[in-house]
């Protein structure tokens, strides 16, 4: 995902995309069926280039470019080959969450009582009850320990019981994978987590490994939030300023042990990883039970997790989230996984009452798919962010869900949430702000980007060179290439650059390992989940 707002960044230089615009002339309109031998276009032929790059040399894609007024369908390639949508299958998550939930939706988490205060002490149990927020940060629960404090709570005599009820207890999605497990971009999942900063990384802390005095020191280590639910194996070293800089950082499978190994040069940068932590509704348990004790409150007994609060319980406390109108900036501008995850768990407990859990969650997406005019019988969704390789989409659906929607009444609340093209702030350009730059597409393209392994996809929307809406959904997979990003770049400017009598195209540039997107597809992730952030 993405880093703090207000972290130090390294110096931002602006990657100008290298497109070479070239002319493809059509002397008839884009009306036509696409590449149809009785109405040829210069669109077909313009795409039609770009996707026969050699870079897509034994791999897949599906196209589909409409325009946003009419419907119309002015090039398809493909339009119903179902394939990998990565993080494109955020735009049916996003979509559904807002009709589901509605755009004013807030998550809630409470500090609750059933026994009375006497002299200052809370006889029985104190229980921290959560809904699913994935924007709770330290900050937030020392709010809550605060007001728990000034309701006069100086002891609870019995224990702090961590209410992550509202979620099922399966922490992680539908064939993840298993290396992913320490990486923030795959935090686990529950109703109870902590943010360790304003990208709002959920589930997740930051380490912090810097160089030591001199050679042969252990380097130093610290952590955001502060919380002892961690804990390090340090098994680095500082060598000799100009020595080898190569520090890991990684959770060990099943426990809260990080471990840091390698070396860091005397004087050396610091590194900073965000690692998931093990068991989220723990760690939000902990870190408020760290700031009960900074605000004077002891809690004698010990910490409960999985417990529901019961009923006639009074509220000490309430933290209430940002709007979901909001929460979606941060979340598909820096394409936020975890809140993808956490939005489906809270649409199943919307929809049916029972514990929020992934089966219900799709279930109410394709349910809003379906009254939207989008084919869900045609695609295959198991998780909300798209993480698992099981997702299937074809350019056709994503191309009818983005025609659909700009006729909700939350239209332009969802629309301002998708990246833009060079724009240079964070949350307006997000994964795409460095992308298109120096092209008609810039700060006029806004869509979804998507990444995995051998999977690539770009959807949304962008005006031409008349001034006309398109829609289009660009989806690639099973290449070998490092990225196709540029591709999807190319068809993208190809229709800015156009009229509707006349497609001028937008050559791919060759594949550089300087370009921000260029490792994009080889590693399979989003440059805003990468570190420092590439986009």
């Amino acid at each position: 995902m993405s880093r703090a707002d207000s972290e130090p960044r390294k110096a931002y230089r602006r990657w100008v995309w290298p497109v070479v615009l070239g002319v493809a002339a059509a002397t008839l309109s884009w009306g036509g069926s696409a590449g149809a031998d009785a109405d040829p276009s210069g669109l077909p032929e313009a795409i039609d280039t770009i996707l026969g790059d050699p870079r897509m040399e034994g791999g897949a894609a599906s196209v589909v470019v409409a325009d946003a007024a009419t419907g119309e369908t002015l090039y398809q390639h493909n339009p119903t080959g179902r394939l990998m949508p990565a993080s494109n299958t955020k735009l049916a998550t996003s979509t559904a969450a807002m009709d589901v939930l509605g755009p004013g939706y807030r998550f809630t988490t409470d500090v609750l009582a059933a026994g009375r205060v006497r002299g200052g002490v809370l006889h029985g149990d104190l229980y921290l009850r959560g809904t699913g927020d994935p924007t709770t940060l330290a900050a937030d629960y020392d709010e809550l320990a605060a007001d728990v404090a000034a309701a006069g709570v100086r002891r609870v005599d019995g224990r702090l019981v961590a209410d992550d009820t509202r979620f099922d207890d399966r922490r992680q999605g539908d064939t993840w994978g298993a290396d992913d497990e320490s990486s923030y971009y795959a935090a686990q999942i529950s109703a109870l987590s902590v943010a360790p900063d304003t990208d709002y990384d959920t589930g997740t802390v930051i380490v912090e490994v810097a160089p030591g005095a001199k050679a042969g020191d252990r380097p130093r280590v610290t952590v955001t939030p502060r919380t002892d639910y961690v804990r390090f194996d340090v098994r680095a070293r500082t060598v000799a300023a100009g020595g080898a800089d190569s520090i890991a950082v990684e959770r060990q499978h099943g426990t809260n042990t990080i471990t840091v190994s390698g070396t860091v040069p005397v004087s050396g940068d610091t590194t900073k990883e965000w690692v998931t932590v093990w068991e989220p509704t723990g760690y939000a348990a902990a870190v408020f039970r760290d700031a009960l004790a900074a605000h004077g409150v002891r809690v004698s007994g010990a910490t409960k997790p999985g417990r529901a609060t019961p009923p006639g319980a009074r509220a000490l406390a309430t933290h209430t989230s940002m709007a979901l109108k909001d929460l979606l900036v941060p979340f598909m501008k820096l394409s936020n996984n975890m809140h993808a995850e956490s939005l489906t768990k809270a649409m199943a407990y919307e929809a049916t009452g029972r514990p929020g859990n992934w089966g219900d969650g799709i279930a109410a997406i394709a349910s809003y798919l379906k009254g939207a005019g989008v084919d869900a019988g045609k695609i295959r969704q198991v998780d909300g962010s798209g993480l698992s390789r099981k997702n299937n989409f074809a350019a056709r659906q994503i191309a009818d869900l983005l025609l659909s929607v700009r006729d909700e009444p939350w239209y332009a609340d969802w629309y301002r949430s998708l990246p833009v093209a060079c724009a240079p702030d964070r949350f307006v350009g997000g994964t795409l702000r460095t992308r298109m730059c120096g092209t008609p597409a810039a700060l006029n393209a806004r869509a979804k980007t998507g990444s995995l392994t051998g999977a690539s996809a770009l959807s949304g929307y962008v005006k031409d060179a008349d001034g006309r809406e398109l829609v289009y959904s660009i989806v690639q997979n099973n290449y070998l290439a490092a990225s196709v990003k540029p591709l999807e770049d190319a068809i993208v400017v190809t229709l800015a650059k156009s009229t509707a009598e006349k497609a001028a195209a937008g050559v791919a540039p060759k594949a550089s390992r300087s370009a921000p997107h260029a490792q994009d597809d080889a590693d399979g992730l989003e440059c805003a989940w990468r570190k420092p952030v590439t986009c």
